[in-house]
C-alpha cells in the first residue's frame, strides 16, 4: 500500500467540551496526534451507514456535543 503525501492542510475549530472528547478518544487509542485522530474519524464517519442521508442539516446540527440535552 502506498501512502500518499499530504498536501492539503485544514484548519478546524473545536469548543473546549469537543476537545475533552476527543483527547481521550485519542489517548484510549494511543494515536499519536489530534490530527492522526481525526483523520481516523473522518474515516469511521465515511464508513458509518447512513452517512449523508440528511441534506438539510445545518452546519451549526454538525458536533460532537448534542447541544439538544440540558
Amino acid at each position: 500500500m502506498t501512502i500518499q503525501k499530504r498536501t492539503y492542510r485544514l484548519q478546524i475549530m473545536l469548543n473546549s467540551e469537543e476537545l475533552a472528547v476527543l483527547d481521550p478518544w485519542r489517548f484510549d487509542r494511543r494515536m499519536p496526534s489530534r490530527s492522526d485522530a481525526v483523520r481516523e474519524l473522518l474515516r469511521l464517519g465515511q464508513n458509518a451507514s447512513g452517512h449523508g442521508r440528511d441534506r438539510s442539516a445545518k452546519s451549526v446540527d454538525y458536533g460532537v456535543i448534542d447541544s439538544t440535552v440540558d
